[in-house]
């Protein structure tokens, strides 16, 4: 089949490259004049575990194109992807102007029947607003008999998986009022979902408020396990017992349920404000999501506290060694991270740092700069003389470390976890002073 997706940032990429390696011809359109150059090259714009390959492959044999002409893009496709940007405003709601002006200038394009398919995480109503826009443009060229469909689509990809979510799909979510354009998505996907049909057919507005319910879903676990966390260190209680005492309950299940500094990333913090603002515009008031949202955000300030609590309020002449800058492991993604708040709220104590993340040090670099912390080829490079060490993303290669070569290198060993990787009885065991989130110190 023939598409096109517009966007070619992380959900608009791994969309139209795994579709290409399904046989599908492909256009991936984005106005970035240079990135779609640096695609050609094979250059990527993000880091995900096995899309270069994917890029590569099918853009060598001819199924994957790149342009920045929409026209062009569109000109003998049926399905139109839009997988642009709906970043959060100041007070929560979705920024719809990126999808509304490739709807509009997909009905100045516009030559034949299209099925316009919104990838892009969008409140309830963008269907509507998406199918206005290609009817407006269509009417002012005198094409209003052009025909058209609008299907809602969410994507439901976590970074660092999204290669295996998208071509193994717990589900395919479409939202449409046509039963011909329905079938039309089922046999897109199909090549997908030879094992079971897990295509869920449903109106428009369900389809487009199930993606940020689904997030919303999952944050809310996080939050509640970070609450809990909280509740078991005035309690003596441990976090990690609780969670696989409640985890292997089959009706709560072990997913999401870890304790730690809080959710980030690009998809968590604003489906939540998105949801919230939703709420809002209707009359209601989400005060779960609300809670949520707080819990989360005072996650940080918690972790600062025990770092403040162990090391005093003035940490000038301090050195903090920091193993993980990104949201979370397999991933360059920095939106959101919970090391942000953390390293800004203890660099105005005075610290200075030695950070490490194995793939988001160029993105760390552009957001703190060079200003107090040192960027180091690996992890055990951030320790040479710290006082302390702090653990902010649970990438693999920091589970296992050599601690016998980490008490050698430290002024102090001394770990705060902000991802509870070791054990607390057994780091003491070995002579180390660990602070973790929701867990017995020794």
């Amino acid at each position: 089949m023939k598409l096109a997706v517009v966007g070619s940032g992380y959900v608009g990429l791994v969309t139209g490259a795994c579709f290409a390696d399904m046989g599908n011809d492909v256009y991936c359109i984005d106005i970035d004049e240079k990135k779609i150059e640096d695609l050609k090259k094979g250059v990527m714009p993000i880091y995900e575990p096995g899309l270069e390959d994917i890029v590569k492959r099918n853009f060598a044999e001819g199924r994957l194109r790149f342009t920045t002409d929409l026209r062009e893009g569109i000109s003998d496709v049926l399905f139109v992807f839009i997988a642009v940007g709906t970043p959060p405003e100041e007070d929560g709601s979705a920024d719809l102007q990126h999808v509304i002006n490739v709807a509009k200038e997909i009905g100045r394009s516009m030559e034949r029947y299209v099925i316009v398919v919104n990838k892009s995480t969008v409140p309830v109503g963008t269907a509507e607003k998406v199918r206005a826009a290609v009817s407006g443009e269509l009417k002012k060229r005198g094409r209003a008999d052009l025909e058209f469909d609008v299907v809602s689509n969410p994507e439901f990809l976590k970074e660092g998986d999204a290669i295996e979510d998208f071509i193994k799909p717990d589900r395919v979510v479409v939202g449409t009022d046509n039963v011909r354009t329905a079938e039309l998505m089922r046999e897109l996907y199909s090549t997908f979902l030879r094992q079971g049909d897990r295509v869920r057919i449903m109106d428009i507005p369900s389809a487009e408020l199930t993606k940020y319910a689904a997030n919303a879903m999952l944050a809310t676990r996080i939050s509640f396990m970070n609450e809990l966390a909280q509740l078991c260190e005035s309690t003596g209680a441990d976090v990690e017992s609780v969670r696989k005492g409640i985890g292997s309950d089959s009706r709560i299940g072990p997913s999401f349920l870890y304790a730690g500094i809080g959710y980030g990333g690009s998809c968590f913090p604003k489906d939540v404000k998105a949801l919230i603002h939703t709420s809002k515009s209707m009359g209601f008031d989400a005060r779960i999501l609300g809670a949520v949202e707080e819990v989360n955000r005072m996650q940080r300030q918690i972790f600062i506290n025990k770092v403040l609590k162990v090391l005093g309020q003035d940490l000038k002449g301090k050195t903090l060694a920091v193993w993980g800058l990104a949201f979370k492991p397999q991933t360059d993604d920095m939106r959101e991270a919970p090391s942000i708040d953390i390293i800004n709220g203890l660099k105005k104590k005075g610290a200075r740092f030695r950070a490490f993340d194995p793939i988001a040090m160029k993105v760390a670099r552009s957001i703190f700069g060079d200003d107090s912390i040192e960027y180091m080829n690996n992890n055990y490079d951030t320790l040479k003389d710290a006082d302390a060490l702090l653990l902010l993303t649970e990438w693999h290669q920091f589970r296992k470390p050599d601690f016998d070569k980490m008490k050698s290198l430290m002024k102090s060993p001394l770990i705060f976890d902000g991802r509870n990787q070791y054990e607390p009885a057994g780091m003491k065991k070995i002579g180390f002073s660990y602070y973790s989130m929701g867990r017995p110190v020794y």
